[in-house]
């Protein structure tokens, strides 16, 4: 819509060696870059026909590319990855989708694809079929990022000591909890965290602790009565 800033996405899209570079080739010949190729065939083309033309796939294991590590302890040092197109446009496209659209360029370009464009109707079709896709690649992202924190959560407790002390106060109880210090969980909360962490403490599980067991019921307690 008018005023409003198209928030870009940037998409990380493996692919054999031979792809990128004829994909980087045809590009350079349009004048334009490859987020451009990719979506001009998802504009004038519709979704189902998409994706129905073939997938070149990821990269065989031997096709790899050696880059040389810009930051970090390994700062300079090389790194064999699969070779890869980097793309940044709309969000809501899966990686498959972005590769089809690029691998049906290719094909219009050598004349092995004879593309019609979209009527009205058919453009409209597309346009709903690509937001549904959006709203389905949104939904995963939400529940990616949810599990990323649970498993986040999990990762922080695991790796506390128990207090030497036990747990005495609400401070302890906090972070045997896996709380940021100084907040006021709702109980509720409270509960579903001491039950997702009990699976993992219960001194009848693989990963079980008596002592980490009793000092998770001694904050529930804790917090329960503050």
């Amino acid at each position: 819509m008018d005023g409003e800033k198209l928030v870009k996405h940037s998409y990380t899209v493996p692919c054999s060696s031979a792809f990128r570079d004829a994909v980087s080739v045809l590009a350079k010949a349009k004048k334009v870059n490859v987020a451009d190729l990719a979506r001009s065939v998802l504009l004038v083309v519709d979704y189902y026909t998409i994706d129905a033309y073939a997938d070149p796939g990821e990269p065989e294991p031997d096709d790899r590319e050696t880059v040389f590590l810009k930051s970090g302890p390994s700062e300079g040092r090389p790194w064999r990855r699969k070779p890869r197109l980097q793309i940044r446009m709309a969000p809501g496209f899966s990686v498959q989708m972005i590769r089809k659209a690029l691998n049906l360029a290719l094909a219009v370009e050598a004349g092995e694809v004879n593309i019609k464009p979209l009527t009205p109707a058919q453009e409209k079709a597309a346009l709903e079929a690509h937001a549904q896709q959006a709203i389905k690649s949104d939904h995963a992202l939400v529940q990616a990022a949810e599990e990323m924190e649970r498993l986040k959560t999990i990762v922080s407790v695991l790796s506390f000591d128990p207090l030497p002390n036990g747990v005495s106060n609400r401070s302890d109880a906090l972070h045997v909890l896996g709380f940021p210090p100084g907040i006021r969980p709702d109980f509720n909360i409270v509960k579903g965290r001491f039950r997702m962490l009990a699976t993992i403490h219960h001194p009848d599980g693989e990963y079980g602790s008596h002592e980490r067991m009793s000092q998770l019921n001694a904050a529930v307690e804790i917090l329960k009565a503050s």
